[in-house]
């Protein structure tokens, strides 16, 4: 039983990694702000005048 308590925590932490390095795996890289492909939506607010 002492085994036991002594390995579960490592294992959990090499699932949790894993799991990690997966997601990083599957999921796209996110771009940097300066780099959007797309130009920002215009404003919705009216102007105000001065």
């Amino acid at each position: 039983m002492e085994l036991l308590a002594m390995i579960t925590p490592v294992l959990m932490l090499g699932v949790v990694l894993a799991l990690g390095r997966y997601e990083e795996m599957l999921l796209p890289a996110e771009k940097p702000a300066g780099e959007e492909a797309t130009p920002p939506a215009p404003s919705l607010a009216r102007p105000t005048a001065e």
